[in-house]
Order: C-alpha cells, then structure tokens, then sequence
C-alpha cells in the first residue's frame, strides 16, 4: 500500500511540476496569475549560458525565446520597456513579473549597452571582472572623451577578454 501511494505522490507532483514549466515557458497564452508568477521563477541552469549575451534593446524575439523560461509573454516585457539605460531599470520592470532570482537568471543572457559617461556603477558591473568598488573607480575618472580612454581605464582592472567583452557591451555612439 505504502508503494501504491508512493507512485501516485510521484507521478501527481512530476505532472504539477511539468505543468508549471509549461506555464513558465509563455505555453498558455494567458495573462499569469499570482501562483503562475511564483511557477515562472523557477530557477534557471545557468551553467549553459552563452559565451556572448544579448543587448536586450536590440534582440529579435526569436533570440529572446533561447533563454529558458522566457516564452511569448517574457519576450513581449523585454520589448516593451525598451530602450533599457540601466541594469536597475532591467531589474525593476521584469521583476514585475518574475521574482529577483529569475531576473538575475535572465541576465545571464543579457546585457543592458553602457555608455562610457552615464552608466551607472551597477551597469558596468555587467562588464566580466569588474565587481562593484573597481565600476566605481572607474566612473570616478570620468569624463572619458572617447571610448577609447574609457577602455584604457579598464584595461588596468580587467584582462584582455573581459576588455573585449566590455567592448562589444559598448552603446554605439
């Protein structure tokens, strides 16, 4: 008896687990609820991440649609609150919709396009090596007249690939 209801338990929370998914992933086309907002936070394998992140103003929802859990609905949020000038701003609308763990899972595959004057410190934190003290050093030098000074002053707190990711992360001008 003890097994028979063990394999209902299982199999019961398996399909409530995967119907979760479902609803996570944008499968039902409908506007979510406060228990699908809390399914759509599920946590996110970022081990698979991509080696480059999407500009969040500028990706197709087809690039959007890669990311896991992000269906027609997160795509539709992406795009709506664009252009992003901030990280902070990225935080704040999406985490209308998912909680601060999902968001930060989302952002493994992102990125917000800093500009070398007026992004602020928790935007150039996006730029691989630079935590939150060595960003701050670097605005303190601002202004940069180029892009190019403002890379040099990078370039004394990040190796040659973090630079060049910071590069490709460069607002055009």
């Amino acid at each position: 008896m003890k097994n028979l209801f063990r394999q209902y338990f299982t199999k019961t929370f398996l399909i409530l687990f995967l119907a979760g998914g479902l609803v996570a992933c944008g499968g039902s086309g409908e506007e979510e609820s406060a228990n699908e907002k809390s399914q759509a936070t599920a946590e996110t394998d970022t081990t698979s991440a991509p080696t480059e992140k999407l500009n969040i103003n500028t990706a197709s929802g087809d690039q959007f649609r890669t990311i896991p859990n992000v269906g027609d609905k997160m795509v539709h949020e992406f795009e709506e609150y664009r252009p992003y000038v901030s990280i902070q701003q990225f935080r704040k609308e999406i985490g209308k919709y998912v909680d601060e763990s999902q968001v930060a899972a989302y952002e493994e595959y992102i990125f917000v396009p800093i500009h070398r004057n007026d992004s602020d410190v928790s935007t150039l934190t996006q730029i691989p090596g630079l935590d939150e003290s060595a960003a701050q050093e670097i605005a303190s030098q601002r202004p940069f007249d180029t892009n190019e000074a403002f890379f040099e002053a990078l370039s004394s707190v990040v190796d040659e690939q973090q630079l060049a990711t910071a590069k490709s992360y460069m607002k055009a001008e």
